[in-house]
Order: structure tokens, then C-alpha cells, then sequence
């Protein structure tokens, strides 16, 4: 009954702990049953150390920021999830520097940016969820990446250590970093900034996000772009050639919007979404030659 204990050590911590929590509610997909329990982490050393317990007593667990870019399984996940959210959100500007604790959401970075002035993320705004995840992903929209602004990250390692780690080392490439290769966990990401016009970071942003609403169906529950870019062609591209767009399985559909998305019509099921990816990346190969790779991470 290891919950009992796990509850104990919340306490010391002060973070918040749910029982039987059901992921359906933390993930932008808006499905997926429930962990044995969900920690909402509030710091880096309670991390390290709810981590530490974890791995002392072989428990299963997973982290999760804002959902973004996760499919749920329906079972749900046998183990415990680590929250890192609003109780883990601290943003600080220091000169043109931006720090930000990993449970950070993305877009507001980029207006503590803006308010302070500060250019380089602009393109970044409207991307679905925290800084840590962006940076675990290296995420990306319209000719940039987070890599193009990062310049340091504090992470726990294998060990439960909690070191810092440059740029330079963190192996940055398309919708990849270090840390998708290991068991460490991003607990916070400095980027490097320039002075710009608030006014125009703004209308920047405000750009960047009317083009994001018209192109993609952000009134429907997604995990963002389904598939990654592959080398020399566009997933979109490739489904529009084969007449996918609109392409259904149960309450999953292929965005009749943007067919690089696959979205929840309300009541699609973690099986439905994998069934229709299965079938989207069958035919794509089928009739292109292309193979098409997830970009969400499947938790369960």
C-alpha cells in the first residue's frame, strides 16, 4: 500500500496529491482513464525526491505538464503521474533572460516576454502547453523552435541528481532533445531574449495566434500535429493526396480543417484516435511510399 506512504511524503512536501485520478481531465485530447494517483509538484527537490521514492520502491510513474502532446490510454496508467502545472509555474526576468519552472505554460512566457519587452518568441505563442514540455520536444511553429531562444536547463538525472545542463549538450533537432532519450526530467529552461517594441511583440503574437485559428480546428480536442514532418515532404500534404481529410473511426476524425491534425468529435475513445492513425499511416505508405511517425507520446 504504497499510496499510504506517498501521501505521507506529499505532506512533508506540501504538494498536492488525488487518488484514482482520471487523466481524461489533464490531457488536451480529453481521454484516458485513470493513475493510481496524480502529484501536483511544486519544486524541483520534490520532485527529486517523489522521483526517488518512486524509483526506490520500483513504483511505475510518468510526468505530465499541460497534456499537449499525450494520447491517454482508455485503461489508464498503472502508476503514479507527477503534475507539473500550476504549482510548478514560476516565471523570472533578470535583463533580457527569461527563466521558467517547467510546469510554466508556454504562452504565458511568451507574454511575460512581451510585457517585458523582450523579442524571440513570438512564433512560439499559441503552442498547447508548459516550457519544459516544449523543450523535451523541441517544440516549433512557423520557422522556429525553442532552440533558438534556450540556452540552459536544470533537469533531474538517473540518479535523482539535480544538475544543469547547456544548449550545447542538450542534442536539439527536429521535435527531439536529450532528455526524450532518458529518464531525466526537465524541472526548469532559461532562454536568452533580445530588447524589441512591446507594442510590436504583441502584433507579432497576435498574428502568429489569427493564423493558428484559422488554419488549425483548435475548437476540437487534439494533441496538436498528430504525425511529424517527414524528410522532404509534409504529413498534411501527404493525407491531402490521399483523400483522407475527414477520414473517421468511431468519435475520431482527420481534421477536415488541417488534415495534420486528428481530432476528438467529443466522444472519441484512446483506441479510436490509435485505430484511425493505423489506418491514416497504412495508406500513406500505401500510395506514397512515406511513413508517417507519431508525434504525441502514447502514456499507458
Amino acid at each position: 500500500m504504497y499510496l499510504d506512504e506517498l501521501t505521507q511524503l506529499c505532506g512533508k512536501l506540501g504538494c498536492r496529491i488525488t487518488p484514482e485520478c482520471p487523466l481524461s481531465e489533464y490531457i488536451t485530447f480529453r481521454f484516458g482513464g485513470p493513475c493510481r494517483a496524480l502529484i501536483s509538484v511544486n519544486s524541483a527537490r520534490s520532485a527529486a525526491e517523489l522521483i526517488k521514492y518512486m524509483k526506490d520502491n520500483s513504483i511505475r510513474y510518468g510526468i505530465l505538464g499541460r497534456g499537449s502532446n499525450i494520447i491517454a490510454s482508455d485503461e489508464g496508467f498503472d502508476g503514479v503521474i507527477l503534475l507539473f502545472g500550476s504549482d510548478f509555474a514560476r516565471i523570472e526576468i533578470s535583463g533580457t533572460t527569461i527563466r521558467c519552472d517547467a510546469g510554466a505554460l508556454l504562452a504565458s512566457a511568451c507574454v511575460h516576454a512581451q510585457h517585458a519587452s523582450l523579442s524571440g518568441m513570438e512564433n512560439l505563442f499559441g503552442i498547447p502547453g508548459t516550457v519544459g514540455g516544449a523543450l523535451y520536444m523541441n517544440a516549433g511553429a512557423y520557422g522556429s523552435e525553442i532552440k533558438d531562444v534556450v540556452v540552459s536547463a536544470q533537469y533531474i538525472d538517473s540518479d535523482c541528481v539535480i544538475r544543469n545542463i547547456d544548449k550545447e549538450d542538450m542534442d536539439l533537432s527536429y521535435r527531439h532533445s536529450i532528455f526524450a532519450d532518458s529518464d531525466c526530467v526537465i524541472t526548469s529552461v532559461t532562454m536568452q531574449l533580445t530588447e524589441g517594441d512591446a507594442d510590436k511583440i504583441k502584433e507579432a503574437m497576435n498574428e502568429c495566434m489569427a493564423k493558428r485559428s484559422s488554419k488549425q480546428p483548435l475548437e476540437f480536442p487534439s494533441a496538436g500535429s498528430t504525425f511529424k514532418r517527414p524528410e522532404g515532404s509534409y504529413a498534411s500534404l501527404l493525407i491531402d493526396q490521399c483523400g483522407l481529410k475527414g477520414l473517421t473511426c468511431g468519435g475520431a476524425m482527420v481534421s477536415e480543417k488541417h488534415s495534420g491534425f486528428v481530432i476528438n468529435k467529443g466522444y472519441a475513445t484512446c483506441a479510436d484516435v490509435l485505430e484511425l492513425c493505423s489506418q491514416v499511416q497504412k495508406i500513406v505508405k500505401e500510395k506514397t511510399g512515406y511513413v508517417l511517425e507519431l508525434e504525441p507520446v502514447i502514456l499507458k
